[in-house]
């Protein structure tokens, strides 16, 4: 029971990781508020889980709104009474328009900026008083391996993801002193529906290959990382980074290449 008397708000929790997240913290006695776009699934999801014995609610959250995220903050305070941990989970892009920089819809450039940035933004300064007053909290951010390096396509999603990754260093330096954690998670390839919906088996594939590990992750891989970033297992842990990728990022970009060159 990591999460025992704690209070959570994961956006986006209705789905993939986020409810993967949201499972995970009520299992480890957590009271979860689901926020997501889609109403009904948030419902569905919180009925899930306190049907397996745990403690949560599902509501209607719109990130790109201040007052929709401040509403989600207000009835984890008002049901629960505090508010200790934070997952700005909301994010992604369009890939049929966030392509090269030439090609590049620019409306959707500001869209996913807002959606992944600016969310992000608004989650925290919502959060943050909440925290404060509960002597602290933990945000975790969820940002992207495509945050890390360039790419031939979604420039707009990782640029937004590698200030997600800034922005947390400002918040766990700003906000270590009232005793409130922001630390972000940089998931790979996870077998999600916002991968599976996505990308094509040959463009799944070839993400594999160039993994350390030969398979996909799966929403629980992240959800584990989130789990020990909101406990108090992750004390003395903030301003960080922990990459969930399967050694995608732990090499060369030519290392799969070179196995062919490999002696006999």
């Amino acid at each position: 029971m990591r999460l025992e008397h704690k209070t959570a708000v994961i956006t986006g929790g209705a789905s993939g990781i986020g409810l993967a997240a949201a499972h995970r913290f009520a299992a480890e006695g957590a009271a979860v508020v689901i926020g997501d776009v889609n109403a009904d699934r948030a419902v569905a999801a919180a009925a899930e889980i306190t049907e397996a014995g745990g403690t949560a609610v599902g509501t209607a959250v719109n990130v790109m709104d201040e007052e929709s995220i401040a509403s989600l903050i207000g009835r984890a305070v008002d049901e629960f009474g505090s508010l200790h941990v934070l997952c700005n989970h909301v994010g992604g892009s369009n890939p049929r328009k966030d392509l090269d920089l030439l090609r590049m819809d620019l409306d959707e450039f500001d869209k996913t900026m807002a959606l992944n940035v600016r969310s992000t933004v608004l989650g925290a300064r919502l959060a943050l008083p909440h925290m404060i007053a509960a002597g602290g909290g933990s945000i975790i951010n969820t940002a992207s391996v495509a945050g890390l390096s360039g790419d031939y396509l979604q420039s707009a999603y990782g640029t937004a993801k590698a200030a997600v990754i800034r922005l947390t260093q400002y918040i766990a330096t700003q906000y270590g002193p009232r005793n409130v954690r922001c630390n972000a998670v940089a998931p790979g390839a996870i077998s999600s529906p916002a991968l599976l919906d996505n990308l094509s088996s040959a463009e799944i594939d070839a993400i594999v290959a160039h993994n350390a590990l030969p398979f996909l992750g799966e929403p629980d891989d992240i959800a584990n990382t989130m789990l020990f970033l909101a406990s108090d297992e992750s004390r003395y842990l903030t301003g960080q980074l922990l990459t969930v990728d399967g050694g995608m990022s732990s090499h060369s970009s030519i290392a799969e290449d070179r196995r062919g060159f490999l002696p006999a």
